[in-house]
């Protein structure tokens, strides 16, 4: 086969190269079903001719004129079979997060005028039936499950007819390197959500860039339980389909546990937030255990703490890691399936101590960096050692471009860079510098070559003393803590740095229980003077890292966990600065009382 020109070839690829019989997976009635590539084909082109028997192609071939379809829906095999089907026939897919708000969802369907809808269920169906009237655009809304009074998406399939397939291999041919192939809404931290255009050649230029740096191997099996609606997941599972990589969806976050175990990946993509929910389970396991057993433990995460990579280590302090793996690390690694070769992280920061306490655990993590308009990946550190360093999102990929602005911030070239805003002509103008795109992040480059993220452009601030200030580098020193589950520096304007910490309640109730104390309310917990007391010390033990403008003065603790639900956390985990400064502006105000 030629090289790869459209995503959806991924598929005439893996069948010529490495067909799989189990190409995609997922949990049905309690087993896994298993899809073929040649049934994962067979399927994906049926609904593509069922589509088009149903009206649906690329229109006039321009973005407003491509009919859009809509995907709202947890990871399964139907959401990518949907995703290859509609690009196929030249019309446009836009993937919605499933958490989103009822008016952020009327903005999407309406504004790209989507004409059809798959939902996962009968919750996701009601969300979009009650909007319906609303949208003129919207003919139907299929379901994934079956749903009393709704149509299922096998429909589409048994809608095809003799013509429809006979006109599948000529649209398809026609889709073209330089097509818009998805519109994704970012629904960011503000404001209405932005279309970001990407073409067939954003995504598969970053896809086959990123390709040589993963794990090499045959046979291999990915878990994915990062929402496919985030560029991150989708450029990774046509990666893994250009590899020949078989993919297990998780059930849910809360089965990923049991999912590890069952299929025993070699690889997975996560973000650090739930990389510290894995490390904290790691360590109140540790903190059950007593004599012996306990000492080796925390010998062991001792030895992980000074572990560095790219150096020559002391021939005692690798023969003492060695006996920790055998001893300690194993069990780490059986609880991930026993077979992990790598973890792939990207999103957001990621703490440098937990980096490097699960390399030190032979779980390679590769942290890397993008944004959805870059499709995504700038930058990432390689599954081969000599690419990776601690405290940084590795090196850039090949045919992408990276200059600092004067401010430090990180201008992006190449073929990954969006098409623009949909329908936003003054948007794209925004942030884009000729050929260049802001990114609004700050960055420096080691002598190495690696891209290091200082920050966020928006999220710097200054205080009334006219001094700048850095968030993230403090709040993830703080999360460094275990008793530090979540933390957000504030300070624009005022006269100190001060914090809102969400105390880790499961280390912290440990904590007051061997004080004697029987209180376990969170909300009475935080108000008792020793609690307030060990945070304080805690506090002042990470502020030697910090310049005096930098430390931390003051704190309120807080006694509810931020959520995607509750609405303080966007649906990939970052942090909305502008919701939690207005939800808890009485702690920030008792924070700067006299």
């Amino acid at each position: 086969m030629q090289t790869p020109r459209r995503l959806f070839d991924c598929l005439e690829w893996q069948l010529a190269n490495k067909p799989l019989e189990d190409m995609l997976a997922a949990k049905e009635g309690g087993q896994w079903k298993k899809y073929s590539t040649a049934m994962v084909k067979e399927t994906v082109d049926q609904l593509s001719a069922g589509l088009i028997a149903m009206g649906i192609g690329p229109g006039d071939r321009t973005a407003e004129g491509r009919d859009k379809i809509a995907v709202i829906s947890k990871n399964r095999p139907e959401w990518i079979m949907l995703d290859l089907a509609v690009q196929q026939i030249g019309a446009i897919l836009t993937p919605i997060y499933p958490t989103i708000s009822v008016n952020e969802l009327e903005f999407v369907l309406s504004d790209a005028a989507v004409k059809m809808v798959f939902v996962n269920d009968e919750e996701l169906f009601l969300k979009v039936s009650s909007l319906q009237s609303k949208l003129p655009a919207l003919k139907t809304i299929f379901t994934f499950e079956h749903v009393v009074n709704a149509r299922h998406w096998k429909e589409v399939m048994q809608a095809a007819t003799d013509s429809s397939r006979a006109a599948l291999p000529s649209l398809r041919d026609a889709v073209g390197y330089e097509d818009l192939v998805t519109i994704i809404y970012t629904s960011g931290t503000t404001g209405v959500p932005k279309g970001v255009m990407l073409s067939h050649r954003n995504i598969l230029s970053n896809t086959m860039a990123a390709k040589p740096y993963f794990p090499p191997g045959d046979n291999m099996r990915a878990l994915s339980f990062l929402p496919l609606n985030h560029i991150f997941e989708r450029v990774v599972t046509y990666l893994y389909a250009f590899n020949g990589t078989a993919i297990y969806y998780a059930e849910s976050l809360e089965t990923i546990g049991d999912n590890l175990k069952e299929i025993k990946p070699h690889l997975f993509t996560t973000v650090p937030r739930l990389l510290e929910k894995v490390y904290d389970k790691i360590m109140a396991k540790g903190n059950q255990l007593t004599g012996v057993a306990r000492k080796l433990f925390f010998w062991a995460h001792g030895l992980a703490e000074k572990f560095e990579i790219n150096q020559s280590l002391p021939l005692g302090y690798r023969l003492q890691l060695a006996s920790a793996n055998k001893i300690i690390f194993k069990k780490w690694r059986e609880a991930l399936g026993g077979n992990v070769k790598c973890i792939v992280t990207g999103g957001a920061a990621c703490q440098v101590r937990l980096i490097r306490i699960f390399t030190a655990a032979k779980l390679v993590v590769m942290e890397g960096y993008g944004l959805t308009e870059t499709s995504p990946v700038i930058s990432v550190n390689r599954y081969d050692e000599s690419g990776r360093a601690f405290g940084t999102v590795g090196p850039l990929i090949e045919h992408v471009e990276v200059k600092l602005a004067e401010d430090g911030e990180i201008l992006c070239k190449g073929p990954n860079i969006m098409m623009g805003y949909y329908k936003r002509p003054d948007l794209t103008a925004e942030v884009m510098q000729g050929e260049w795109f802001c990114t609004g992040d700050i960055g420096t480059f080691s002598k190495e070559g690696f891209l290091k993220i200082t920050d966020r452009k928006k999220e710097l601030f200054k205080t009334s003393g006219g001094k700048y200030v850095a968030p993230l580098p403090i709040e993830s020193k703080l999360k460094e803590s275990p008793f530090i589950e979540q933390v957000m520096v504030v300070g624009s304007e005022r006269k100190f740095v001060g914090a809102l910490i969400v105390p880790a309640f499961p280390n912290l109730q440990e904590w007051v229980y061997k004080q004697g104390i029987t209180e376990s309310d969170p909300e009475k917990l935080i108000r008792l003077e020793p609690v307030k007391e060990l945070y304080r010390e805690l506090v002042e033990s990470f502020n030697k890292f910090f310049n005096h403008v930098e430390q931390v003065k003051r704190f309120e603790l807080l006694s509810k966990e931020w959520s995607v639900d509750t609405g303080e956390m966007t649906p990939k985990l970052s942090v909305k600065r502008k919701v939690i400064l207005e939800k808890y502006k009485a702690a920030v105000e008792r924070i700067y009382q006299e």
